[in-house]
């Protein structure tokens, strides 16, 4: 049992609903800024005079300290207290995005949301692992259930949120929103229980405490920051400092790599003997990748070529969060009953299939014929897959690495993000000015789509083969 919690949480206690409360709602506005901002991208262009890579770097510079640091903060809960790190990182993202809202250049903007994704590092592994460490194991999967699902109906609100407030009130105000949300979650947060675990296998107590990775934290950085560098910017640099940067990304993949074998590393690489723990977390590479790019391009398409205003753009995934809201709870009960394999094969299967539909998007577009079919069928998609990939990847580790293994899979699902955003416009040849332009702009969102669908396709098919033999929750672990 976690260290200073002599009793778990029933979830429908007073304590547990206050807890789940402030966690999935602190969860919730990390998750919401990682989407809000895109239906506010051409806004931003044009107010701070901004070029498409400018904006990707909006985006991907939230996603790029989030994915490199959220080991570490998942590491620090882990030692020094959950519920101290989660409200910490609270508190910093409340302060990241006051000055978000002042900024005033595209650069300054981008170094603010860096900020943010800091402290969104601290507070998102914190949360679901405060989840599996104060409730009772069989309020585990209910509870994980309602955090998902709150989680992702605060990613598929972001559009019709950032909508209402980039028409009624200016770009500014989807930063400034966070701010009274941060002091409720604070609020809340002061009732939680504090988790965090003693000494690590191997220490007796009075020992000096194991240093932190340092050194892996910085090789991840380079690694994320310097591929995500490079998938921008690719066709703007020369020869020469191209070739550097992708020298220097490999190697840092492979220093990476190398430092997390080490004793005390802040990513256990015992975690990924566990093949269910291994696949569960390249489908989430390969299924968030996918969403991350749809969102990014799905509203610039609708406003650019369509002619939708920002909030009819915003409305336009409805369909995906009334779907995480109704049936979240309900698909982490049906895989508690099946096992997760089925779902999270079926569910990607299903977002490929609303991807393809939303493929046909132009100028004339109808909303029913266009948009809300292939919305829904990846809403119910999305649905299917998210509750049973949490409880599968924390089944999976033991119950010592909570913060550990949710960081990871945190981690994985921001990077393959980050990366689609980084990588696919220039692939389908938009750059500069091409985002303000309806012809060029069509081309490459329907080849992007494609990329996307095929994605989504593959984590189905890693799932199929990858989550073999697992049972229903809660499933048996495998040995590292």
């Amino acid at each position: 049992m976690a260290e200073g919690s002599a009793t778990l949480l029933a979830r429908d206690s007073r304590l547990g609903r206050r807890t789940l409360t402030a966690v999935t709602l602190g969860s919730g506005i990390a998750l919401l800024d990682g989407t809000v901002v895109n239906i506010a991208l051409r806004r931003i262009g044009e107010d701070l005079n901004a070029s498409l890579i400018e904006l990707q770097w909006v985006v991907n510079g939230y996603m790029l300290t989030l994915a490199a640091l959220i080991l570490v903060g998942g590491s620090l809960g882990d030692r020094l207290g959950r519920r101290r790190m989660y409200l910490l990182g609270i508190a910093g993202f409340a302060l990241a995005s006051g000055l978000c809202a002042a900024a005033q250049s595209p650069v300054q903007l981008v170094g603010f949301r860096m900020v943010q994704g800091l402290s969104a590092a601290l507070l998102v592994p914190g949360g679901l692992a405060l989840i599996q460490s104060t409730f009772r194991r069989e309020d585990r999967a209910a509870a994980i259930g309602t955090w998902a699902g709150f989680s992702g109906i605060a990613a598929a609100v972001g559009p019709l949120l950032g909508g209402f407030l980039v028409e009624h009130g200016g770009w500014r105000w989807i930063f400034a929103i966070n701010i009274p949300l941060c002091v409720l979650v604070l609020a809340l947060g002061l009732a939680i229980p504090e988790s965090k675990e003693g000494p690590v296998a191997g220490e007796q107590s009075g020992e000096r405490p194991r240093r932190f990775d340092v050194a892996g934290a910085a090789a991840g950085v380079v690694m994320l920051g310097g591929s995500t560098y490079a998938l921008t910017s690719w066709r703007e640099l020369a020869a020469l400092p191209l070739t550097l940067l992708v020298l220097a990304s490999v190697g840092a993949i492979v220093l990476f790599a190398v430092l997390e074998r080490r004793p005390g590393a802040m990513m256990p690489v015992a975690l990924f003997t566990s093949r269910v723990f291994t696949a569960a977390n390249l489908m989430t590479f390969l299924v968030y990748g996918a969403l991350g790019a749809l969102l990014f391009f799905l509203v610039i398409q609708l406003q650019v070529t369509g002619g939708y205003s920002p909030l009819a753009a915003g409305l336009s995934p409805l369909p995906l969060t009334l779907s995480m809201l109704l049936l979240s709870s309900r698909f982490s009960r049906l895989s508690a009953v099946s096992g997760p394999r089925l779902l999270m094969t079926v569910g990607p299967i299903m977002c490929a299939v609303g991807v393809l539909l939303l493929s046909g998007i132009d100028g004339e577009v109808v909303y029913l014929r266009d948009v809300a079919l292939g919305m829904v069928l990846f809403a119910l998609g999305l649905a299917a897959l998210v509750a049973p990939l949490t409880t599968a990847v924390l089944a999976a580790a033991p119950d010592e690495h909570a913060g550990v293994a949710s960081g990871v899979n945190n981690a994985v699902a921001r990077a393959g993000s980050l990366l689609a955003v980084a990588a696919l416009p220039a692939a389908v040849g938009l750059a500069g000015a091409d985002y303000q332009d309806p012809v060029a702009l069509t081309h490459g969102y329907r080849l992007a789509m494609l990329t996307c669908a095929s994605l989504l396709a593959a984590g189905g098919v890693v799932s199929w083969f990858g989550m073999r033999g697992t049972d229903p929750v809660p499933m048996q672990r495998e040995d590292p």
